[in-house]
């Protein structure tokens, strides 16, 4: 099953937590990041996601065995937007049902610093100045 997906319309969260609901779960936690209006002093316009998706898919799926490996989590999703998005877009959701809240927390953080850092997905920044600008794919620890 794949868990891990690309999407180039708007992710619909409803269906996605629907099929993380299961009887020996007691847990959901969630994580969405939306597409904010500035990076790093400037200001953002909007911005386009761009993925090899073969093996953003393939690595995806990967980080997310890795969760149910390490954590005593029931099930997990991730959806990862890529194209032009606009501020306050949903950019990437992700999902995480468990036995218990500490699991699923830990899971769901575990699935997007793993997929920021290793999923090859680049970002595009348009910036308010009329300039625009590539990013690089990095886990997001540094701005706790």
């Amino acid at each position: 099953m794949k868990r891990f997906r690309l999407s180039e319309v708007p992710i619909l969260i409803a269906p996605l937590r629907d099929q993380l609901s299961h009887r020996t779960a007691g847990a959901f936690a969630s994580f969405e990041g939306w597409v904010r209006d500035h990076n790093d002093g400037r200001a953002v316009n909007g911005l386009r996601y761009e993925a090899y998706a073969a093996l953003a898919e393939k690595e995806g799926d990967k980080v997310l065995d890795e969760a149910l490996d390490k954590f005593a989590i029931v099930d997990a999703r991730c959806v990862h937007r890529v194209g032009d998005l606009a501020i306050g877009d949903l950019a990437v959701w992700v999902g995480v049902s468990a036995a218990h809240r500490g699991a699923a927390f830990d899971a769901c953080r575990y699935i997007i610093d793993e997929v920021k850092s290793r999923v090859p997905i680049w970002k595009h920044e348009r910036y308010r100045e009329g300039d625009t600008g590539w990013l690089h794919p990095e886990p997001d620890t540094a701005k706790e």
